[in-house]
């Protein structure tokens, strides 16, 4: 039984920039979930929701700490991206939504 669950989201300035993020992390739900916390990923539009479901305190608190990680990896790798694209872009490899 989870009895401990938290809700991120995040937006960002645009939906190709949210969609990077989100296929970014989602390769890892699975991966990181155990038997103590399970996180589930979407996305709507330009926003990006975790939904963390944990059995302890401490549990709960290691899957925020894994997630805001990666998020903020996907994020910083997504920057680059777009700065090293001639124009700017968004690191999408798309100009939908830019």
């Amino acid at each position: 039984m989870f009895s401990h669950e938290t809700v991120i989201e995040v937006d960002y300035d645009t939906p190709a920039r949210a969609r990077l993020v989100a296929d970014s992390v989602a390769r890892e739900i699975g991966e990181i979930d155990d038997e103590r916390s399970r996180t589930t990923i979407s996305r709507d539009d330009a926003t990006v929701v975790l939904e963390i479901r944990a059995r302890d305190v401490t549990a709960l608190r290691a899957a925020l700490n894994t997630w805001f990680s990666l998020l903020d990896v996907a994020e910083r790798v997504g920057e680059i991206g777009a700065r090293s694209r001639p124009g700017g872009g968004d690191g999408s490899g798309t100009n939908d939504d830019v």
